[in-house]
């Protein structure tokens, strides 16, 4: 087992990232309207049930990690979820001036958290 402050630190990150998916999951449940749009707007076949049950999984696999329970399996179900979501809402390839800087910046955020998903995942191996 890890020392008290290493400990300490990786309880603390897991709580930050567990819960930023949480958060994230349930604020999809009061905008299912235009995420389904946006979706289906991509092509994406039965997107109202591609994002509730990306949300419902979304909530789950964060609220393991935040208990600290199965944290590498949430971890690497977590990194599976966001890069399909990166994919299906962040197009910038189809983007041009400042809208499509805003959305790499999204990508950029998104592979920033995907890093601390694989830190967390190595922290529990």
């Amino acid at each position: 087992m890890e020392d008290g402050p290493t400990f300490m630190i990786l309880v603390l990150g897991r709580l930050l990232l567990g819960g930023y998916f949480v958060a994230a999951g349930i604020q999809h449940f009061f905008v299912i309207v235009p995420l389904t749009d946006a979706i289906e707007a991509r092509g994406v076949p039965f997107a109202k049930w591609v994002l509730l049950s990306g949300s419902v999984f979304q909530i789950a696999a964060g609220l393991l990690l935040m208990l600290g329970l199965f944290i590498a399996t949430a971890a690497f179900g977590l990194i599976v979820f966001t890069l399909a979501a990166s994919v299906m809402l962040l197009n910038f390839w189809d983007m041009q001036g400042t809208v499509r800087e805003s959305v790499i910046n999204s990508w950029k955020s998104n592979m920033a958290i995907i890093g601390g998903l694989l830190i967390a995942a190595a922290g529990a191996m």
